[in-house]
């Protein structure tokens, strides 16, 4: 096995990783989400965007960004389907997944963190909620469909390459 097919392997895989991620939280945890009470809902909300800050995530979400350019840059060639598949599945994730999270969900999070729950009136949680849920979920949901993409576009290398070798 070449070092580009074993590079390419990793890559798919941490994308898929992501993509399973952005897929199950917008279509199981999103909607249970929902259904709590304002104050709950932004409790849960606080918890898990503590929790989601640990160093499996980061390996996927950082390893993505680095290996899918570098997946890329391995498989330069004008004439190469795969190389422009693989640029357009980092485009994707680049914009779609990281852009978003940084300029999107990380501020929506911070902004959420620094609220201070225990002190606020039922109104100022209220109004919080409504400023944060929609937009947050939004959000979630281009980066569910920017990765699903992404990965697809991975599948296609990874099947062209295979056809390739048998």
């Amino acid at each position: 096995m070449k070092m580009t097919e074993i590079i390419l392997a990793i890559t798919t895989t941490l994308s898929a990783i992501m993509a399973g991620l952005f897929f199950s939280y917008s279509f199981s945890v999103v909607p249970g989400l929902g259904k709590l009470a304002n104050i709950d809902y932004l409790k849960a909300m606080q918890s898990i965007n503590r929790e989601i800050q640990n160093p499996l995530f980061f390996i996927c979400f950082f390893g993505t960004i680095i290996s899918l350019p570098l997946i890329t840059f391995l498989n330069y060639s004008e004439r190469q389907l795969s190389f422009w598949l693989l640029l357009s599945a980092t485009s994707f994730y680049y914009i779609g997944v990281f852009g978003v999270t940084i300029f999107g969900n990380v501020p929506l999070n911070n902004q959420l963190e620094k609220f201070n729950l225990s002190n606020a009136t039922t109104a100022a949680i209220s109004a919080l909620r409504a400023r944060f849920e929609n937009r947050w979920n939004s959000l979630n949901n281009i980066r569910t469909a920017c990765s699903i993409i992404s990965l697809v576009l991975m599948v296609c290398v990874c099947i062209m390459n295979k056809n390739r070798t048998t």
